[in-house]
């Protein structure tokens, strides 16, 4: 069973994004099916080291393409993201030492995310950057 499919609504509009966009997915959806079959529990502390992992990479490579592109709301965007990052470790945290099961949590936190920043926020930046030629 699949959470959600990539579709193009989800697309900023820049190939390197849209695919670590698509890595976001996946890891929604593999949560989401593992949740759905009783094992949520056992493939937590993997997605969460993946997602810890992605939110590093990923928001780096955002925060360049701003720097690039002199997009005027980089500041903002990037709170965005020491907020969700935040959020990230301190569920991991809580993981890590021994917390209950955190999977519904995790999930709404990823839905939050492919809901709320990437087809608001980081839609709003595709427009721009793809203006400035990046794609």
């Amino acid at each position: 069973m699949t959470f959600m499919a990539w579709n193009d609504k989800l697309s900023v509009g820049i190939r390197a994004i849209d695919e670590e966009h698509k890595g976001l997915l996946s890891l929604i959806n593999e949560l989401y099916d593992a949740i759905g079959d009783q094992r949520g529990r056992q493939i937590l502390g993997k997605a969460l080291d993946e997602l810890v992992n992605y939110t590093k990479v990923h928001f780096a490579d955002e925060e360049e393409l701003f720097r690039i592109a002199g997009y005027p709301q980089a500041a903002e965007h990037k709170r965005q993201h020491e907020y969700l990052t935040k959020q990230v470790l301190q569920i991991q945290e809580r993981y890590n030492s021994g917390a209950p099961a955190l999977t519904l949590e995790v999930m709404t936190l990823l839905k939050d995310w492919l809901f709320d920043h990437i087809l608001v926020s980081d839609i709003k930046y595709g427009t721009y950057l793809n203006a400035k030629g990046i794609r």
